[in-house]
């Protein structure tokens, strides 16, 4: 377990500095602000496709690789801190939006292939994985004050060195996650595309899209609607760890939820909190201590949802379908429901104001709720 962990630690330590600051130091080049959105969006977009890619090739391939499913999430994070690194020599917009592009490709499958490599380490014992999982919360609230404060005294152009660093990091602690072999295709096993006409699978996985839209909001403008109110900047960076301190939380006490509630009502009650959070966010905005608690319901938003779901999707897509599966979650959930989350949230915001935005964003809440509570047994 202390090798996953510490992959997780190490990859999110990347991740945090990346989404954190990345975005000052494209601002620091002289992007204009709707370039600096479309680069943003590049890796989201990316991973509708390239996860459920890396699922396939892991699953067929994984075992024959060298070094097995380690050699290919190591291969993979490495030429993810090569193309961080190419980063920056980039001079142009086209070229920072080729190497943006290119790092996501090969990191969009890490996460789904560790995942897989987890819940397969622990079998039965799905309620273990939030404790494992939480050291990659460690790792980025870590890495985003750390980083924080050393940009407060050199320039930007430290971050990339930084973050590829971190990567290179994560590849190397990759070379000792546990060796895992695929398991075959059992005589008689359903094939994925039966898999997929199962009714609860469809509603579970389009339930998981909804929830990623529901959260576009949150990514895009949280910080700037908390700003515009009169937040300092401070203020919000505390608000956005309080959710981070609570995801952990939840992780911690994981194994005993696990005990006491099915996944379904695990998922049910994540998309529950999902819309009273979103509501509250858009409405509430002039009330610090409501937002703090629309915060503290992010131990349920993410990662009640991401733990319930991750532990489904393992159980519906078993054996040598383990990785795609978890790859197909990713794709729909995180890539092509992160993406139209953004863009839906994009329009809306210019359209109909932050509190209907965000309360759109609640009613997509609503709708996984129903889609979970209509067709998923588990």
């Amino acid at each position: 377990m202390l090798r996953l962990a510490g992959f997780y630690f190490a990859y999110f330590c990347h991740l945090g500095a990346f989404v954190a600051y990345f975005s000052l130091w494209l601002e620091a080049r002289g992007y204009a602000p709707a370039e600096i959105a479309a680069v943003l969006a590049l890796p989201q977009l990316v991973r509708i496709v390239a996860p459920a890619a890396w699922g396939w090739v892991a699953d067929l391939w994984g075992a024959r690789f060298p070094g097995g499913r380690p050699g290919l999430v190591a291969l993979s994070s490495l030429l993810a801190a090569l193309g961080l690194a190419l980063l920056m020599q980039a001079d142009s917009l086209q070229a920072v939006t080729a190497l943006v592009a290119v790092t996501a490709l090969f990191t969009s499958g890490i996460l789904p292939l560790v995942d897989a490599t987890t819940l397969s380490v622990l079998g039965a014992r799905t309620e273990r994985y939030g404790p494992v999982r939480l050291w990659g919360s460690v790792g980025f609230i870590a890495s985003v004050l750390a980083v924080g404060a050393l940009l407060d005294r050199q320039p930007v152009a430290v971050l990339l060195p930084i973050v590829a660093a971190l990567m290179a990091l994560a590849a190397l602690s990759a070379l000792a996650l546990p060796q895992v072999r695929t398991a075959p295709a059992e005589p008689g096993a359903p094939s994925l595309t039966r898999v997929l006409r199962e009714p609860r699978v469809r509603a579970l996985l389009a339930a998981c899209f909804c929830m990623s839209v529901a959260h576009g909001a949150l990514y895009v403008f949280y910080s700037i609607y908390l700003v515009d109110a009169g937040y300092s900047k401070s203020a919000v960076g505390m608000l956005w760890t309080l959710g981070v301190v609570a995801e952990i939380a939840l992780f911690l006490g994981l194994p005993l939820l696990f005990r006491n509630f099915t996944l379904r009502a695990l998922l049910l009650a994540s998309f529950v909190a999902a819309a009273v959070r979103f509501v509250a966010i858009g409405w509430g905005v002039g009330s610090l201590a409501l937002l703090a608690a629309a915060q503290l319901l992010h131990a349920l938003t993410f990662g009640a949802f991401h733990c319930a779901a991750v532990a489904a999707v393992h159980r519906l897509f078993s054996g040598a379908l383990a990785v795609r599966g978890q790859a197909l979650y990713a794709s729909l959930s995180y890539g092509l429901g992160g993406a139209a989350g953004m863009l839906l949230a994009g329009w809306s915001w210019g359209a109909l104001g932050p509190e209907l935005t965000f309360t759109l964003c609640g009613g997509f809440a609503v709708a996984g709720a129903v889609l979970i509570a209509w067709k998923v047994r588990l």
